[in-house]
Protein backbone atom coordinates (compact mmCIF):
# COMPACT_ATOMS: atom_id res chain seq x y z
CA UNK A 1 0.00 0.00 0.00
CA UNK A 2 1.16 3.12 -1.18
CA UNK A 3 1.66 6.22 1.42
CA UNK A 4 0.65 9.61 0.01
CA UNK A 5 1.26 13.33 1.56
CA UNK A 6 -0.73 16.13 0.24
CA UNK A 7 1.19 19.91 0.49
CA UNK A 8 -0.16 22.87 -1.13
CA UNK A 9 2.62 24.96 -2.46
CA UNK A 10 1.29 29.21 -3.11
CA UNK A 11 2.88 31.85 -5.75
CA UNK A 12 4.35 29.01 -7.84
CA UNK A 13 3.80 29.44 -11.81
CA UNK A 14 3.68 26.23 -12.52
CA UNK A 15 4.45 22.54 -11.36
CA UNK A 16 5.09 19.14 -13.18
CA UNK A 17 3.74 16.10 -11.66
CA UNK A 18 3.48 12.56 -12.89
CA UNK A 19 1.30 9.61 -12.19
CA UNK A 20 2.40 5.94 -12.24
CA UNK A 21 0.54 2.30 -12.21
CA UNK A 22 3.10 0.46 -10.60
CA UNK A 23 4.22 -3.11 -9.83
CA UNK A 24 6.62 -4.42 -7.06
CA UNK A 25 10.59 -4.13 -8.35
CA UNK A 26 13.59 -3.42 -6.95
CA UNK A 27 12.50 -0.02 -6.87
CA UNK A 28 9.44 -0.42 -5.18
CA UNK A 29 7.58 0.22 -8.08
CA UNK A 30 7.77 -0.10 -11.88
CA UNK A 31 6.52 3.01 -13.83
CA UNK A 32 3.86 0.90 -17.04
CA UNK A 33 1.78 4.72 -17.34
CA UNK A 34 3.11 8.46 -17.16
CA UNK A 35 1.24 11.12 -17.43
CA UNK A 36 2.02 14.52 -17.18
CA UNK A 37 0.34 17.55 -16.40
CA UNK A 38 0.94 21.15 -15.49
CA UNK A 39 -0.95 23.63 -13.07
CA UNK A 40 -0.75 27.63 -12.04
CA UNK A 41 -0.78 29.69 -9.16
CA UNK A 42 -2.12 27.39 -6.17
CA UNK A 43 -0.67 24.08 -6.91
CA UNK A 44 -1.83 21.31 -4.91
CA UNK A 45 0.93 18.26 -5.12
CA UNK A 46 0.70 14.78 -3.90
CA UNK A 47 3.70 12.90 -3.57
CA UNK A 48 3.54 9.31 -2.91
CA UNK A 49 5.94 6.63 -2.16
CA UNK A 50 5.46 2.97 -1.10
CA UNK A 51 5.84 -0.94 -2.14
CA UNK A 52 3.13 -1.03 -4.80
CA UNK A 53 -0.17 -0.17 -6.45
CA UNK A 54 0.31 3.78 -7.69
CA UNK A 55 2.59 6.18 -7.39
CA UNK A 56 2.56 9.74 -8.09
CA UNK A 57 5.49 11.77 -7.94
CA UNK A 58 5.71 15.42 -8.36
CA UNK A 59 8.91 18.20 -8.59
CA UNK A 60 7.76 21.92 -8.18
CA UNK A 61 11.21 23.65 -6.27
CA UNK A 62 13.84 21.10 -8.27
CA UNK A 63 15.98 17.56 -8.00
CA UNK A 64 17.40 16.22 -5.31
CA UNK A 65 21.23 17.47 -4.98
CA UNK A 66 23.70 14.04 -5.18
CA UNK A 67 26.92 14.28 -3.71
CA UNK A 68 29.55 11.39 -3.87
CA UNK A 69 32.03 10.46 -1.28
CA UNK A 70 34.52 7.71 -2.30
CA UNK A 71 36.99 5.82 0.00
CA UNK A 72 38.40 3.03 1.87
CA UNK A 73 36.96 1.41 4.62
CA UNK A 74 38.28 2.65 7.58
CA UNK A 75 38.77 6.14 6.49
CA UNK A 76 37.11 8.37 8.29
CA UNK A 77 33.62 8.62 5.91
CA UNK A 78 31.50 8.06 8.72
CA UNK A 79 33.45 11.38 10.79
CA UNK A 80 32.80 13.31 7.21
CA UNK A 81 29.13 12.33 7.11
CA UNK A 82 28.56 14.15 11.04
CA UNK A 83 30.47 16.89 10.05
CA UNK A 84 28.81 17.55 6.47
CA UNK A 85 25.07 16.75 8.19
CA UNK A 86 26.06 19.39 11.30
CA UNK A 87 26.84 22.07 9.03
CA UNK A 88 23.14 21.53 7.62
CA UNK A 89 21.77 21.91 10.87
CA UNK A 90 20.38 19.08 12.93
CA UNK A 91 21.89 15.63 13.84
CA UNK A 92 21.44 12.53 11.24
CA UNK A 93 19.95 9.22 13.19
CA UNK A 94 19.20 5.84 11.58
CA UNK A 95 15.67 5.80 9.98
CA UNK A 96 13.17 5.90 12.64
CA UNK A 97 11.21 2.11 13.56
CA UNK A 98 13.37 0.63 11.03
CA UNK A 99 15.86 -1.94 10.93
CA UNK A 100 18.82 -1.27 14.08
CA UNK A 101 21.19 -2.23 11.75
CA UNK A 102 20.80 0.38 8.97
CA UNK A 103 23.06 2.01 7.41
CA UNK A 104 21.59 4.66 6.15
CA UNK A 105 21.33 8.74 8.00
CA UNK A 106 18.72 10.62 7.72
CA UNK A 107 18.79 14.89 8.89
CA UNK A 108 15.98 17.36 8.05
CA UNK A 109 18.47 18.22 4.87
CA UNK A 110 20.42 14.80 4.08
CA UNK A 111 19.98 11.25 3.48
CA UNK A 112 23.02 9.69 3.60
CA UNK A 113 23.41 5.86 1.74
CA UNK A 114 26.19 3.91 2.33
CA UNK A 115 27.04 1.93 -0.80
CA UNK A 116 27.71 -1.30 0.97
CA UNK A 117 24.00 -1.62 0.76
CA UNK A 118 24.54 -2.40 -2.87
CA UNK A 119 26.69 -5.80 -2.68
CA UNK A 120 25.32 -8.46 -4.76
CA UNK A 121 26.99 -11.14 -2.37
CA UNK A 122 26.86 -11.74 1.22
CA UNK A 123 30.36 -12.36 3.09
CA UNK A 124 29.83 -15.91 2.76
CA UNK A 125 29.12 -15.66 -0.74
CA UNK A 126 32.43 -13.67 -1.25
CA UNK A 127 34.24 -16.12 0.49
CA UNK A 128 33.13 -18.88 -1.88
CA UNK A 129 33.99 -16.73 -5.00
CA UNK A 130 37.12 -15.90 -3.49
CA UNK A 131 36.36 -11.82 -4.13
CA UNK A 132 36.62 -8.80 -1.42
CA UNK A 133 33.75 -6.23 -1.41
CA UNK A 134 35.55 -3.99 -3.28
CA UNK A 135 35.95 -6.46 -6.59
CA UNK A 136 32.73 -5.01 -9.08
CA UNK A 137 31.28 -8.45 -9.15
CA UNK A 138 30.54 -8.39 -5.63
CA UNK A 139 28.28 -5.04 -6.22
CA UNK A 140 25.18 -4.29 -8.34
CA UNK A 141 25.99 -1.27 -10.16
CA UNK A 142 22.47 -1.27 -11.99
CA UNK A 143 20.95 -1.31 -8.77
CA UNK A 144 22.77 1.19 -7.57
CA UNK A 145 22.13 3.44 -10.61
CA UNK A 146 18.66 3.00 -10.88
CA UNK A 147 17.70 3.92 -7.41
CA UNK A 148 20.33 6.99 -7.23
CA UNK A 149 19.11 8.32 -10.58
CA UNK A 150 15.04 7.68 -9.15
CA UNK A 151 15.90 9.64 -5.86
CA UNK A 152 17.47 12.23 -7.73
CA UNK A 153 14.08 12.37 -10.64
CA UNK A 154 12.42 12.84 -6.89
CA UNK A 155 11.44 8.89 -6.46
CA UNK A 156 11.24 6.89 -3.39
CA UNK A 157 13.03 3.30 -3.53
CA UNK A 158 13.03 0.16 -1.37
CA UNK A 159 17.05 0.05 -1.17
CA UNK A 160 18.50 -2.72 0.15
CA UNK A 161 20.42 -3.44 3.14
CA UNK A 162 24.19 -4.90 4.04
CA UNK A 163 23.99 -6.33 7.59
CA UNK A 164 27.75 -5.13 8.55
CA UNK A 165 27.54 -7.36 12.25
CA UNK A 166 25.79 -10.76 10.44
CA UNK A 167 27.38 -10.41 7.09
CA UNK A 168 24.24 -10.53 5.42
CA UNK A 169 21.62 -8.94 3.16
CA UNK A 170 18.70 -7.85 5.18
CA UNK A 171 15.23 -6.72 3.79
CA UNK A 172 15.20 -3.43 2.11
CA UNK A 173 14.15 -0.38 3.47
CA UNK A 174 12.37 2.61 2.16
CA UNK A 175 14.23 6.00 1.22
CA UNK A 176 12.00 8.69 0.34
CA UNK A 177 13.96 11.49 -1.94
CA UNK A 178 15.93 14.29 0.38
CA UNK A 179 17.14 17.43 -0.70
CA UNK A 180 20.59 16.33 -0.47
CA UNK A 181 21.51 12.78 -1.58
CA UNK A 182 24.64 11.84 -0.29
CA UNK A 183 26.25 8.47 -1.39
CA UNK A 184 29.42 7.57 0.48
CA UNK A 185 31.41 3.91 0.31
CA UNK A 186 33.65 2.55 -2.46
CA UNK A 187 32.91 2.86 -5.43
CA UNK A 188 30.49 6.25 -6.06
CA UNK A 189 32.32 7.38 -9.13
CA UNK A 190 33.51 3.70 -10.28
CA UNK A 191 30.08 3.58 -12.64
CA UNK A 192 29.74 6.41 -15.14
CA UNK A 193 26.31 6.26 -14.92
CA UNK A 194 26.39 6.96 -11.40
CA UNK A 195 29.32 9.13 -11.93
CA UNK A 196 27.54 11.29 -14.21
CA UNK A 197 23.95 11.62 -11.71
CA UNK A 198 26.84 13.31 -8.94
CA UNK A 199 26.88 16.91 -8.64
CA UNK A 200 29.49 17.02 -6.35
CA UNK A 201 31.85 14.36 -5.88
CA UNK A 202 34.77 13.72 -3.45
CA UNK A 203 37.79 11.22 -2.60
CA UNK A 204 39.12 10.33 0.75
CA UNK A 205 42.89 9.63 -0.18
CA UNK A 206 44.60 8.19 2.78
CA UNK A 207 48.24 6.77 2.55
CA UNK A 208 49.12 3.42 3.37
CA UNK A 209 50.89 4.78 6.30
CA UNK A 210 47.94 6.38 8.09
CA UNK A 211 45.49 3.98 6.87
CA UNK A 212 47.18 1.28 8.45
CA UNK A 213 46.90 2.93 11.81
CA UNK A 214 43.33 4.63 11.73
CA UNK A 215 42.09 1.16 10.76
CA UNK A 216 44.01 -0.27 13.59
CA UNK A 217 42.64 1.78 15.87
CA UNK A 218 39.16 1.00 14.38
CA UNK A 219 38.99 -2.34 14.16
CA UNK A 220 40.64 -3.49 17.31
CA UNK A 221 38.93 -0.88 19.65
CA UNK A 222 35.66 -1.15 18.02
CA UNK A 223 35.19 -4.70 16.15
CA UNK A 224 37.27 -6.21 18.27
CA UNK A 225 39.44 -7.86 15.84
CA UNK A 226 43.15 -8.68 16.31
CA UNK A 227 45.81 -7.12 15.04
CA UNK A 228 47.06 -10.29 12.26
CA UNK A 229 43.72 -10.44 11.19
CA UNK A 230 43.72 -6.42 10.24
CA UNK A 231 46.72 -7.20 8.51
CA UNK A 232 45.45 -9.96 6.51
CA UNK A 233 42.98 -7.89 5.71
CA UNK A 234 44.22 -5.26 4.14
CA UNK A 235 46.79 -6.97 2.21
CA UNK A 236 44.55 -8.98 0.75
CA UNK A 237 42.20 -6.16 -0.23
CA UNK A 238 45.45 -3.97 -1.28
CA UNK A 239 45.31 -5.40 -5.21
CA UNK A 240 41.49 -4.56 -5.17
CA UNK A 241 41.63 -1.50 -3.80
CA UNK A 242 44.69 -0.24 -6.47
CA UNK A 243 42.50 -1.76 -9.21
CA UNK A 244 38.76 -0.18 -8.61
CA UNK A 245 38.97 1.83 -5.85
CA UNK A 246 42.17 4.25 -5.88
CA UNK A 247 41.38 4.97 -9.78
CA UNK A 248 37.99 6.90 -8.70
CA UNK A 249 40.03 10.01 -7.24
CA UNK A 250 40.86 11.34 -11.10
CA UNK A 251 37.02 11.95 -11.36
CA UNK A 252 36.95 13.91 -8.08
CA UNK A 253 36.14 17.65 -7.67
CA UNK A 254 37.62 17.49 -4.31
CA UNK A 255 40.18 15.30 -2.98
CA UNK A 256 41.26 15.50 0.48
CA UNK A 257 45.04 13.85 0.93
CA UNK A 258 46.18 12.97 4.46
CA UNK A 259 50.23 12.25 4.33
CA UNK A 260 53.32 11.42 7.07
CA UNK A 261 54.21 15.13 8.18
CA UNK A 262 57.15 16.97 6.60
CA UNK A 263 57.60 18.77 10.28
CA UNK A 264 59.31 15.65 11.94
CA UNK A 265 62.23 13.98 9.82
CA UNK A 266 61.84 10.34 9.65
CA UNK A 267 58.66 9.95 11.34
CA UNK A 268 57.31 6.68 12.40
CA UNK A 269 54.84 7.64 14.86
CA UNK A 270 52.31 9.46 12.96
CA UNK A 271 50.63 11.42 14.85
CA UNK A 272 51.73 14.12 13.11
CA UNK A 273 49.45 14.67 9.67
CA UNK A 274 50.00 16.62 6.38
CA UNK A 275 46.96 16.91 4.80
CA UNK A 276 45.95 18.47 1.13
CA UNK A 277 42.73 20.12 0.04
CA UNK A 278 43.01 19.31 -3.84
CA UNK A 279 40.25 21.50 -5.46
CA UNK A 280 39.43 21.06 -9.14
CA UNK A 281 39.39 24.43 -11.04
CA UNK A 282 36.12 25.14 -13.32
CA UNK A 283 33.67 23.01 -11.38
CA UNK A 284 30.06 24.43 -11.40
CA UNK A 285 29.06 26.33 -8.08
CA UNK A 286 32.14 25.39 -6.87
CA UNK A 287 35.18 28.21 -6.26
CA UNK A 288 38.20 26.69 -4.47
CA UNK A 289 39.23 27.96 -1.35
CA UNK A 290 42.51 30.10 -1.45
CA UNK A 291 44.57 31.38 1.12
CA UNK A 292 45.88 35.47 1.17
CA UNK A 293 45.77 35.75 -2.38
CA UNK A 294 43.93 33.67 -5.00
CA UNK A 295 46.11 32.59 -7.33
CA UNK A 296 49.44 33.08 -5.67
CA UNK A 297 51.95 30.59 -4.25
CA UNK A 298 52.02 30.70 -0.83
CA UNK A 299 53.78 29.21 2.51
CA UNK A 300 52.83 30.51 5.68
CA UNK A 301 53.88 29.67 9.43
CA UNK A 302 51.09 31.17 11.55
CA UNK A 303 52.47 30.04 14.77
CA UNK A 304 53.29 32.84 17.37
CA UNK A 305 51.29 35.32 19.45
CA UNK A 306 48.35 34.63 18.28
CA UNK A 307 48.22 30.95 17.28
CA UNK A 308 50.10 28.52 20.05
CA UNK A 309 51.76 25.89 18.18
CA UNK A 310 54.23 23.02 20.50
CA UNK A 311 56.41 21.09 18.48
CA UNK A 312 56.68 20.03 15.06
CA UNK A 313 54.60 23.98 14.39
CA UNK A 314 51.82 24.23 11.60
CA UNK A 315 52.85 25.06 8.39
CA UNK A 316 50.25 25.89 5.34
CA UNK A 317 50.56 25.86 2.10
CA UNK A 318 48.74 27.60 -1.00
CA UNK A 319 49.10 27.58 -4.89
CA UNK A 320 48.03 26.07 -8.15
CA UNK A 321 48.69 22.39 -9.50
CA UNK A 322 47.94 19.69 -11.83
CA UNK A 323 46.11 16.44 -10.67
CA UNK A 324 45.51 13.78 -13.23
CA UNK A 325 45.57 16.35 -16.33
CA UNK A 326 43.25 18.85 -14.36
CA UNK A 327 43.99 22.66 -13.01
CA UNK A 328 43.56 22.68 -9.54
CA UNK A 329 44.22 24.64 -6.02
CA UNK A 330 45.82 23.16 -3.43
CA UNK A 331 45.26 24.25 0.26
CA UNK A 332 47.91 22.35 2.74
CA UNK A 333 47.81 21.88 6.42
CA UNK A 334 51.05 20.41 8.16
CA UNK A 335 51.14 20.11 12.12
CA UNK A 336 48.01 20.50 14.84
CA UNK A 337 46.39 22.98 16.68
CA UNK A 338 46.81 23.29 20.68
CA UNK A 339 43.87 25.44 21.11
CA UNK A 340 40.66 25.33 18.57
CA UNK A 341 39.91 28.36 19.78
CA UNK A 342 42.72 30.33 18.01
CA UNK A 343 41.63 28.55 14.69
CA UNK A 344 39.74 31.25 14.10
CA UNK A 345 43.01 33.46 13.19
CA UNK A 346 43.31 30.76 10.42
CA UNK A 347 40.37 31.05 9.63
CA UNK A 348 40.27 34.66 8.87
CA UNK A 349 42.92 34.45 6.64
CA UNK A 350 41.35 31.94 4.02
CA UNK A 351 38.90 33.28 1.22
CA UNK A 352 35.67 31.37 -0.65
CA UNK A 353 34.95 29.37 2.38
CA UNK A 354 31.27 29.96 1.77
CA UNK A 355 30.48 30.66 5.59
CA UNK A 356 27.31 32.02 6.83
CA UNK A 357 29.36 34.08 9.31
CA UNK A 358 32.45 35.46 10.71
CA UNK A 359 34.37 32.20 12.95
CA UNK A 360 31.60 29.54 11.31
CA UNK A 361 34.47 27.38 10.85
CA UNK A 362 35.60 27.83 14.57
CA UNK A 363 32.17 27.55 15.88
CA UNK A 364 31.91 23.79 13.76
CA UNK A 365 35.23 22.62 14.92
CA UNK A 366 34.69 23.44 18.50
CA UNK A 367 31.43 22.00 18.68
CA UNK A 368 32.99 18.74 17.22
CA UNK A 369 36.12 18.76 18.92
CA UNK A 370 35.26 15.30 20.29
CA UNK A 371 35.99 13.72 16.48
CA UNK A 372 38.47 12.38 15.17
CA UNK A 373 41.05 15.01 13.26
CA UNK A 374 39.30 17.70 14.39
CA UNK A 375 42.76 18.88 16.00
CA UNK A 376 44.26 18.80 12.18
CA UNK A 377 43.79 19.22 8.73
CA UNK A 378 41.31 16.66 8.50
CA UNK A 379 38.73 18.05 10.43
CA UNK A 380 39.35 21.75 9.14
CA UNK A 381 39.62 20.76 5.36
CA UNK A 382 36.23 17.71 5.82
CA UNK A 383 34.03 21.40 7.73
CA UNK A 384 35.48 23.51 4.97
CA UNK A 385 34.20 20.92 2.65
CA UNK A 386 30.78 20.76 3.99
CA UNK A 387 30.13 24.84 3.68
CA UNK A 388 30.94 24.67 0.13
CA UNK A 389 28.38 21.66 -0.13
CA UNK A 390 25.90 23.48 1.33
CA UNK A 391 27.02 26.51 -0.68
CA UNK A 392 26.57 24.51 -3.82
CA UNK A 393 23.46 23.44 -2.89
CA UNK A 394 22.25 26.84 -2.32
CA UNK A 395 23.13 27.92 -5.71
CA UNK A 396 21.53 24.92 -7.01
CA UNK A 397 18.40 25.78 -6.15
CA UNK A 398 18.10 29.85 -6.53
CA UNK A 399 19.29 28.76 -10.42
CA UNK A 400 16.61 26.63 -10.32
CA UNK A 401 13.67 29.02 -8.83
CA UNK A 402 14.76 32.09 -11.23
CA UNK A 403 14.80 29.73 -14.35
CA UNK A 404 11.77 30.82 -15.99
CA UNK A 405 9.37 27.96 -15.78
CA UNK A 406 7.80 26.39 -18.75
CA UNK A 407 4.42 24.44 -18.56
CA UNK A 408 4.21 21.48 -20.65
CA UNK A 409 1.57 19.16 -21.24
CA UNK A 410 2.57 15.56 -23.07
Amino acid sequence: MATCNVYTIQSLNSSTCSISTSTNTHLGFHQKQLLFYTTSNTTTMRGCSGGGGNSITCSADGRTVVIGLAADSGCGKSTFMRRLTSVFGGGAEPPKGGNPDSNTLISDTTTVICLDDYHSLDRTGRKKKGVTALDPRANDFDLMYEQVKALKDGIAVDKPIYNHVTGLLDPPELIKPPKILVIEGLHPMYDKRVRDLLDFSIYLDISNEVKFAWKIQRDMAERGHSLESIKASIGARKPDFDAYIDPQKQYADAVIEVLPTQLIPDDNEGKILRVRLIMKEGVEYFTPVYLFDEGSTISWIPCGRKLTCSYPGIKFFYGPDAYFSHEVSVLEMDGQFDRLDELIYVESHLSSISTKFYGEVTQQMLKHADFPGSNNGTGLFQTIIGMKIRDLYEQIVATKAAAPSKAKKF
